[in-house]
């Protein structure tokens, strides 16, 4: 029996959902570039779940679905006001309020096409109110209910700052959620489907992706970047501070890749956001550490900047809270694990892998008055 430590190019499945072929991300055969400078994130989700993009009219009515499902259960928000605000992460607060959500669901078991294409809908629009309202929460002020008026982005930066956004700031965050919608069967996306695959509920696969998410080596890189930044706190500190970690073999969050062995094609867009919202917003040191710092490791080390580096300079230029970056990451993801639960569901396989056993063999039992 042979293994791979780590599953790494081991082929588990089949999918029409995303691909990474010769370094270049499609989903469903749609280059991530086109769809970074033209899609919005409603779009992306809508081609994520039904193949293909819709049209006019469908994208109408598909915000209108979205919108009206947005609201969270007045329940889980005041259950949410007795979390240790002061101790739990935003990943975990997230973790146990979408579980939360399956009580209030009386389909949460149902299984048939229509109930899951609703749970679909309640998850994809009731994640980012979670996520602003729990942010909210543990600063003293009240939950801001969603729009209906205002799409995904702008709906998102509302609810997390009770103002309207501006037009650049929507701009933004729409681009980011577009690029981290999917990608193809990494580690919370297998972990979901793994969950589902047991035919258990689409709930208990996001809740069970978000488990996976909440991982340094996964989501939680984005926030553990820009603490690296802050760490470093201007220019003249970056070289010192990338080769001492350098010479120490410490891990600099935010680059390589275990599939992207020529640069991660996403890495691009999110740079220029960068570059351009750290200027607006009369920051752009920012912005010029992450390049010295992209310099220094790619010339070091040989190794590039992943879709994690960036945006964290992104996000942190949009005003939102370290600690919600990954949450973000899973207000977007959560597109693409819905996509996959899906695509499980029409031909399930339970999956069970094998182990290679590396215990004692052999061992003789021994009476418990001799051991």
């Amino acid at each position: 029996m042979s293994t791979t430590k780590g599953l790494e190019g081991v082929v588990a499945t089949t999918s029409s959902v995303s691909s990474i072929i010769d370094g270049v991300l499609t989903y469903h055969g749609y280059n991530i570039d086109d769809l970074a400078e033209h899609a919005s994130f409603e779009e992306v989700i809508y081609l994520l779940w039904n193949h293909r993009l819709p049209n006019k009219e469908e994208l109408t009515t598909f915000k209108k679905e979205l919108s009206e499902v947005s609201a969270v259960p007045k329940e889980i928000l005041d259950q949410m006001k007795s979390y240790p605000i002061d101790k739990v992460h935003p990943m975990a607060a997230l973790r146990t309020a979408v579980s939360q959500l399956a009580l209030f669901d009386e389909d949460a078991d149902e299984m048939g096409e229509e109930a899951n294409g609703q749970k679909a809908l309640k998850l994809q629009a009731q994640l980012p109110t979670i996520v602003t309202a729990f942010s909210r929460i543990r600063q003293g002020k009240d939950p801001v209910a969603p729009r209906t008026d205002l799409g995904y982005a702008a709906n998102f930066l509302y609810m997390l700052n009770g103002e309207e956004p501006d037009e650049i700031s929507v701009e933004a965050l729409d681009k980011a959620l577009v690029l981290h919608a999917d990608h193809e069967l990494n580690a919370s996306t297998f972990t979901a489907r793994v969950c589902v695959a047991t035919l258990s509920d689409m709930y208990s696969g996001i809740v069970a992706a978000i488990g996976a998410l909440k991982g340094p080596l996964h989501g939680g890189a984005n926030e553990r970047v820009m603490k690296m930044l802050s760490e470093i706190g201007d220019m003249e500190k970056v070289e010192p501070y990338i080769k001492d970690a350098l010479s120490r073999k410490v891990k600099i969050m935010g680059f390589g890749h275990r599939v992207y062995k020529n640069g991660d094609p996403r890495a691009k867009h999110l740079r220029e956001m960068s570059r351009q919202l750290t200027s607006i917003t009369g920051e752009p040191k920012w912005y010029d550490m992450s390049v010295k710092i992209d310099e220094i490791v790619t010339n070091e080390k040989g190794l590039l900047p992943n879709v994690d580096f960036y945006s964290a300079s992104v996000y942190h230029s949009l005003g939102i809270e370290h600690d919600l970056f990954t949450p973000i990451f899973a207000v977007s993801r959560v597109s693409g694990w819905i996509a996959h639960i899906l695509e499980q569901y029409e031909n399930n396989r339970l999956i069970r892998p094998r182990a290679e056993y590396t215990g004692p063999d052999r061992q003789a039992w021994v009476p418990l008055e001799n051991r």
